[in-house]
C-alpha cells in the first residue's frame, strides 16, 4: 500500500500530525489559502450569478507545484484544514486544484478539535466529505466583502481618509 497525502494549514501543524500519523502519510502544509479574488479587479461576476473568479495567491506557485507532485504520488489525499467555513473552503480549493494531479485517486475530508493522538487518529479512521454548504458560506461572505469594499471604500477616500476599506462583511 502508497502512502497518503494530508494537507494541513499551518506547517507547525503539519509536523505534529506527521509525528502521530506516522511514516505511511506524507503531511504537507498549503500555509493558508491558495486561491482568491483577484488583487486588483472585482473578481466577480455581477452579470452571471454573482461567480466568483479565483486566481492563485501570490507566492502561492511552489507550495502549488509541491503538493501537485505530492499529490500525483500518493494514493488518496486526506485535507486536513481548520474545521471552520473557511478550513472548509480551503480544503475545496485544494481539491479543485489537485484534483488533475491527482488523477481520479479518493479525496477525504477529516476534522478534528485538537490536536492529540487520539482526536487525529479518530478523525482519519473515520474521513468526510466536503461540506459544500459550509464552502458555499465563506465563498458568499468573500463575494460579499469585495462587492461591499469595491464600491464603499472609494467613498470612503473621499470623504475620510485614502486607504481605508469597507471589506469585510461579517
Amino acid at each position: 500500500m502508497g502512502k497518503k497525502l494530508v494537507i494541513v494549514e499551518s506547517p507547525a501543524k503539519a509536523k505534529t500530525i506527521g509525528k502521530i500519523l506516522g511514516s505511511s502519510y506524507v503531511v504537507k502544509s498549503s500555509v493558508g489559502h491558495i486561491r482568491d479574488l483577484p488583487e486588483r479587479t472585482l473578481g466577480v461576476d455581477i452579470e452571471h450569478g454573482f461567480a466568483p473568479k479565483y486566481v492563485f495567491s501570490k507566492g502561492k506557485a511552489k507550495v502549488i507545484s509541491e503538493l501537485k507532485k505530492a499529490a500525483k504520488t500518493c494514493d488518496a489525499v486526506y485535507l486536513a484544514p481548520d474545521p471552520d467555513r473557511e478550513g472548509e473552503a480551503i480544503a475545496w480549493h485544494l481539491q479543485e486544484t489537485l484534483s488533475d494531479a491527482a488523477k481520479g485517486k479518493p479525496f477525504h475530508r477529516v476534522q478534528y478539535n485538537e490536536i492529540t493522538p487520539r482526536a487525529v487518529k479518530a478523525a482519519f479512521e473515520n474521513p468526510g466529505t466536503i461540506d459544500t454548504h459550509r464552502v458555499d458560506a465563506q465563498q458568499a461572505r468573500r463575494v460579499l466583502d469585495r462587492i461591499v469594499g469595491y464600491m464603499v471604500s472609494p467613498m470612503l477616500w473621499r470623504r475620510i481618509k485614502r486607504g481605508l476599506s469597507a471589506g469585510r462583511v461579517q
